[in-house]
C-alpha cells in the first residue's frame, strides 16, 4: 500500500541540498561563504553603514575536512527576539517583500546552518547588537529538521558598552576547500568590483589573508519597499490580497494595494470588467474575479517604479577603475524595464588595458553580476559570452 506523509521545509531542503548549493563538500564550502557575505552586505546596505566585513576559516579536523567560519559586519543586526526564528526556521525572512536584495527566499544562510548541523552535528553561535540598542545577544542554536523549529540551547544578554552594531555567525561543517578556494578567491575578488564602498577582510587556516579596501564612500541608494504591479499578479495572489482586506471597496482595494493605480486608473479597470465601484472585494464572484484579473493583464498601466531597485551606478564605474586602471572604460545604465511586472534594470561596462588580466587566445574577460552578486560558475553559457563571441572585434581594431 502507497504510504504518504507530510514533511517540513527544513526536511525538504534536508533532502534536496543540491537546490540551494550544496551538492558537494567543494560547492558547500563556496556557498556558505557566498551566503554569509551576501547577507552581511545586504545588512549594512539597508542600514546605510559602509560595510566592513570580516571572514575567517579555519580547519577542526584535516583529516575529516571539518571547518569552522566565522563572519563579523557592521550592519543592522537581528532583533533578540527574532534570533532564533531568523536562523532557525526555514522559509522564514525579511525578504519577502518587494524591495531588491541578493536573496530572494530568505534560504541561503540557514541553509548554511542547517548544512552545518547534518554534516557535524554541532550547534551554530549567532551575537547580535542593532543600532542605538544598550545590550548585545548571544545564542547558541540548533534545528529541529522534522518540525522546522529553532532549538535554543543558550542565550544571553550582555551591556554593550561601545555601542556596536552588527552580527557575528560562527559555525563549523564539512567541506573541501582545497578544492573551492579558488572560487571563493575569485568571489570575493569579483564582489569588491560590484561593492567598492565595501571593506572586505577574508583569512583562511593556511596563511592567506585576502583585504579589500574601500574604493569609494559612496553608496547606492536604499533600494525602497514597493507595492505589487498590477500586470505581475497571478490570480493567486489576488486572492490573497482580498483575504487580507475584506472589507475594502473595490476601487479602495486596488489603489491601496496596487502600484501605479491611482483613482482615475481604477475606476477605468472596474468599467472594463464591468462591476460596481464601491462592490465589496468580499462579495466577488469567480466570474467576475477572473474579468478583473483578465483586465489587470490587459490594461496598460505605467511602468513598474524603480524605487525598488538599487542599481550599482556610478560605484561600478569606480570599482572597475580602482580595479584595473584601465586605458578605456565606458560605462551605461538602461532605463528601467519590467518583466512580468517586476521591475528590472541593466548595467554593462567594457574596458581594456591598464592591470586588465590578458585573456587566453580569442578568449575575453566577462565578469557578470545579477542583483550585485558576481556569478561565477557557467559564464561560457551564458547569453552574454554568446552575444560577445559573435561580435567582429576587429571592425573596431581590438583582437
Amino acid at each position: 500500500m502507497t504510504k504518504f506523509e507530510e514533511i517540513s521545509p527544513s526536511d525538504f531542503f534536508y533532502r534536496n541540498k543540491e537546490i540551494a548549493g550544496f551538492e558537494n563538500p567543494a560547492k558547500a564550502c563556496y556557498t556558505i561563504v557566498r551566503e554569509f557575505l551576501e547577507n552581511s552586505l545586504d545588512a549594512c546596505e539597508l542600514g546605510g553603514f559602509l560595510p566592513e566585513i570580516e571572514i575567517y576559516m579555519k580547519s577542526v579536523s584535516e583529516e575529516e575536512k571539518r571547518l569552522r567560519i566565522k563572519v563579523i559586519d557592521n550592519g543592522i543586526g537581528v532583533p533578540h527576539d527574532k534570533i532564533p526564528l531568523a536562523f532557525g526556521k526555514i522559509l522564514y525572512s525579511s525578504k519577502y517583500v518587494l524591495r531588491q536584495h541578493r536573496g530572494i527566499f530568505g534560504l541561503g544562510g540557514k541553509m548554511a546552518v542547517l548544512y552545518s548541523q547534518i554534516t557535524t552535528n554541532s550547534p551554530f553561535r549567532v551575537i547580535s547588537a542593532t543600532p542605538n540598542n544598550g545590550y548585545i545577544s548571544f545564542y547558541e542554536l540548533k534545528i529541529d529538521i522534522l518540525r522546522n523549529e529553532p532549538i535554543i540551547l543558550k542565550r544571553s544578554k550582555i551591556i554593550n558598552q561601545n555601542g556596536w552594531h552588527g552580527l557575528i555567525i560562527e559555525c563549523e561543517f564539512v567541506g573541501d576547500y582545497l578544492l573551492s578556494k579558488k572560487k571563493i578567491f575569485e568571489y570575493l575578488f569579483q564582489t569588491s568590483i560590484a561593492v567598492p564602498y565595501a571593506k572586505i577582510y577574508y583569512q583562511d587556516y593556511e596563511g592567506n589573508a585576502l583585504l579589500f579596501k574601500r574604493k569609494t564612500d559612496k553608496m547606492p541608494p536604499i533600494p525602497e519597499e514597493t507595492l505589487l504591479h498590477p500586470r505581475g499578479v497571478d490570480l493567486e495572489m489576488l486572492k490573497r490580497l482580498i483575504k487580507i482586506n475584506p472589507s475594502l471597496s473595490l476601487n479602495r482595494f486596488l489603489a491601496k494595494n496596487f502600484q501605479r493605480i491611482g483613482q482615475k486608473a481604477a475606476e477605468e479597470v472596474l468599467k472594463l470588467a464591468n462591476i460596481e465601484f464601491e462592490k465589496p472585494v468580499s462579495k466577488l464572484s469567480e466570474e467576475e474575479l477572473t474579468r478583473l484579473y483578465n483586465v489587470m493583464k490587459s490594461y496598460p498601466f505605467k511602468r513598474p517604479s524603480a524605487d525598488s531597485l538599487s542599481p550599482l551606478g556610478e560605484s561600478f564605474a569606480i570599482g572597475i577603475k580602482e580595479t584595473f586602471n584601465p586605458e578605456f572604460l565606458s560605462y551605461d545604465m538602461r532605463e528601467p524595464s519590467s518583466f512580468e511586472g517586476h521591475p528590472f534594470i541593466v548595467e554593462t561596462a567594457i574596458a581594456y588595458g591598464g592591470d586588465i588580466p590578458i585573456p587566453e587566445q580569442n578568449e575575453i574577460n566577462l565578469f557578470r553580476f545579477a542583483n550585485k552578486i558576481p556569478l561565477i560558475y557557467d559564464s561560457y553559457n551564458d547569453v552574454s559570452m554568446k552575444v560577445i563571441k559573435s561580435i567582429n572585434w576587429n571592425v573596431y581594431k581590438l583582437n
